[in-house]
């Protein structure tokens, strides 16, 4: 890794660009990225200005802890600031018309949306950077704190194998994404019928070609987390899946993350969620409060990946 950052005003900058999605940085600035979220971390008071006179609009239509406070914090932290909107976001007018109206009034768009058509059109119709928060298919953010997080516990990615137990959603498909392309072998256990979407198990096989990373996705829990350095699993219901609870519950009762499971990885493995848990459901109790538990490293490590982010794409 390196050991020294270049100074605020040298940062390499991403300007112009979005995060749509996890491709929309090369796989340079994502690694660039991840060790400019390392300095920031050591060195808050480094960039306390960097972002003087920027100002982020923040639109979530879904209920958020970490994402909506960490970009506050991570704005404000940096000298900048920023304006929050909670509901649907194109009620009232075109989704095109709420995005030229945020380009004139601040500096870059955050958006934590049902769908990621929005997100996309978002980006289509502003001219400032419109980051990702979460929608249906992506979940970029996340990604880059938790391979933050694994950095920080194992300092190099490349040979890792990351386990995630649970539903083939954005969560996994971000992982699935961002481990292909940095050389960390990524193994998914799901049940039948909650697959992630196979054009995005595609893309993260033809980068992994190039990586030498590792793809694997099955139905058996104990294959994937055999021999992993990390294993994570997300809720088994998410905002708006609560029709389904009864038929999610039962089908994913097999796929709980306990000790048992736990014990298949290495020895030196650590548990990760991106959290919020429903506790005894997708894992138990026990597994999130142990010493091997790095979910709030990676609640934490949010903070950190998204001023790094901004930083890229604002200054």
């Amino acid at each position: 890794m390196a050991t020294a950052m270049p100074a605020a005003s040298t940062i390499l900058k991403a300007q112009g660009k979005d995060l749509r999605n996890d491709l929309d940085l090369t796989t340079e600035e994502v690694a660039y990225l991840l060790e400019l979220a390392e300095e920031v971390k050591r060195n808050p008071a480094r960039y306390a200005n960097a972002l003087a006179g920027r100002y982020l609009s923040l639109l979530f239509e879904k209920p958020s802890l970490r994402t909506r406070l960490t970009f506050e914090l991570a704005i404000k932290q940096l000298g900048g600031d920023s304006i929050l909107n909670v509901g649907p976001i194109a009620e009232r007018e075109p989704l095109k018309d709420v995005a030229r109206n945020l380009e004139r009034w601040t500096n870059g768009i955050v958006a934590r949306t049902f769908l990621q058509q929005t997100v996309d059109d978002l980006a289509r119709w502003s001219s400032v950077p419109v980051i990702n928060a979460l929608t249906d298919r992506y979940h970029p953010c996340q990604a880059l704190a938790d391979f933050l997080t694994l950095q920080e516990h194992f300092h190099n990615l490349k040979g890792l194998k990351l386990a995630f137990v649970g539903d083939g959603n954005n969560v996994a498909h971000s992982l699935m994404l961002t481990s292909a392309r940095l050389g960390t072998d990524f193994a998914l256990a799901h049940p039948k019928g909650f697959e992630p979407q196979p054009d995005i198990v595609s893309k993260a096989k033809e980068l992994a070609a190039k990586t030498g990373a590792e793809i694997l996705i099955t139905h058996d829990p104990v294959e994937a987390v055999r021999g992993a350095h990390a294993v994570y699993t997300d809720v088994w219901i998410s905002m708006g899946q609560e029709r389904e609870s009864e038929v999610r519950q039962a089908a994913f009762r097999p796929y709980q993350v306990n000790q048992k499971l736990f014990s298949k990885a290495r020895p030196d493995a650590v548990f990760m969620h991106c959290l919020p848990a429903k506790r005894n459901q997708e894992t138990t109790d026990d597994m999130i409060d142990q010493e091997r538990s790095v979910v709030f490293d990676q609640a934490e490590n949010r903070l950190h990946t998204q001023k790094a982010l901004l930083l890229m794409l604002l200054s």
